[in-house]
């Protein structure tokens, strides 16, 4: 999918903000939405979107809505690293395809990273999925350091 073309309503992180697809919520305000992803990098790795904007990539996002995407992203990152202690966190953001997005929602991604961990981001494979309940009480875990 290129740089350029039309939201698409049905898009999961769409779905998830329309209470039609679960998600480990972490976070939410007024303006965004933090939750623990499915197929993670490293335990404890989090999206945060924009509960308005409809921009699929950071080339389209208004200003204001991206503003409050990274405020929320600083204030999960923090209760990250309390919870997880990590060594390092990867905050990464893709535009399209070839960028490797594969969600066209804008969506900044939260990776915690430990000294001899893999650096890089991959690719989710097909069934790569998250225990529910692992999630659950990590995310119990993240949310006491909000």
């Amino acid at each position: 999918m290129s740089l350029d073309g039309r939201y698409d309503e049905s898009n999961v992180f769409a779905l998830i903000l329309q209470g039609k697809i679960p998600s480990t919520k972490l976070y939410e305000d007024e303006h965004t939405y933090a939750f623990l992803d499915i197929q993670p990098q490293s335990k404890g790795h989090a999206l945060v979107i924009s509960k308005w904007s409809k921009a699929r990539n950071i080339l389209e996002i208004e200003p204001e809505a991206l503003c409050q995407v990274m405020a929320s992203v600083r204030k999960v990152a923090g209760a990250i690293r309390a919870a997880v202690q990590p060594d390092g966190i990867h905050i990464a953001q893709f535009n399209g395809a070839p960028a490797g997005q594969t969600v066209f929602h804008l969506h900044v991604h939260i990776v915690p990273r430990w000294e001899g961990g893999p650096m890089g981001f991959s690719a989710h494979a097909q069934g790569d999925f998250a225990d529910a309940d692992a999630l659950n009480a990590l995310a119990d875990e993240i949310r006491a350091h909000l």
